[in-house]
């Protein structure tokens, strides 16, 4: 097979979570543009719609649902309302997620108050991972049940979005993103190893910096916090969304045929470590 034919996804249907904006969008864009039929689903209604609607004006074939990935009832409901629209599903991105507060210290080098342990919000952690692993769980779990039971269209790709998180501690970052990440990064491998032999691929995105709508935007809306975050990254700059796309279309298509429980890092090096460019 030729290199370039691998990568090709034309004709199948992917469900995106948590695709109203960011990474998310990125994804569900992706795979429009690699010619899937998609579905965009996302608590925020209203931006689903609108991402779902630019999409079919662009020329793709799109359609948007809502869903809270925390209620296991709204994610069954949008995956069968995507097999009865598509007549399968082949392709998930397990995205949904948020970040409920900062971590214990600020990018400009000082503690954060409500980030210490000894005070920390109970409720934050509970919503935390009740939308970043415990929506992974209910995602996956409906994924598998209609790949499996589509015998037409056996196997499919599942993607999961997990964090830089999962694999270094970054005080900059709420302690329950950091425990939800790593559960997703090993949910995940239990989950490949699972369903390989239904010929279904689970793997990660393991995302670092990128300027998201994650933590209300925060970072598109304090310049000094994103110059802060500049500084960190060994490459010297955060991600734009697009950036990710490639890496989604590897996974999504048989051009990742041969990966499954992979926790792929696209941080920028901040798996090495922060750093501070040199001044010379």
């Amino acid at each position: 097979m030729k290199t370039l034919d691998q990568f090709d996804i034309k004709g199948r249907s992917a469900l995106v979570t948590g695709a109203a904006s960011g990474i998310g969008l990125a994804y569900a864009e992706c795979m429009a543009e690699a010619g899937a039929k998609v579905t965009l689903t996302d608590i925020d209604a209203e931006g689903a719609a609108r991402e779902a609607q630019r999409l079919v004006n662009e020329g793709y074939e799109a359609r948007f649902g809502v869903c809270d990935v925390s209620k296991l009832d709204q994610v069954a409901k949008v995956f069968d309302d995507h097999v009865h629209a598509y007549g399968g599903c082949d392709i998930v991105f397990a995205n949904a997620g948020l970040d409920v507060g900062n971590g214990f210290w600020t990018p400009e080098g000082n503690r954060n108050p409500d980030g210490q342990l000894d005070v920390y919000d109970p409720d934050r952690w509970y919503k935390s991972i009740g939308i970043n692993l415990t929506g992974a769980f209910h995602t996956v779990r409906e994924a598998s049940r209609v790949m499996k039971a589509n015998k037409q269209r056996r196997g499919g790709s599942i993607v999961i979005t997990s964090s830089n998180a999962a694999e270094v501690n970054e005080a900059i970052v709420g302690v329950p993103y950091m425990a939800a990440k790593a559960g997703v990064k090993h949910f995940m491998r239990h989950a490949a190893y699972e369903l390989a032999a239904y010929g279904i691929r689970v793997n990660a995105i393991a995302p670092g910096p990128f300027v998201t709508n994650i933590g209300d935007g925060w970072v598109k809306k304090n310049p000094a916090a994103k110059a802060a975050w500049d500084e960190l990254v060994p490459v010297g700059r955060m991600a734009e969304t697009y950036q990710i796309k490639p890496l989604a279309l590897l996974l999504a298509s048989d051009a990742g045929s041969y990966m499954t429980g992979a926790h792929v890092m696209i941080d920028g090096g901040m798996q090495l470590g922060p750093v501070k460019p040199l001044n010379d």
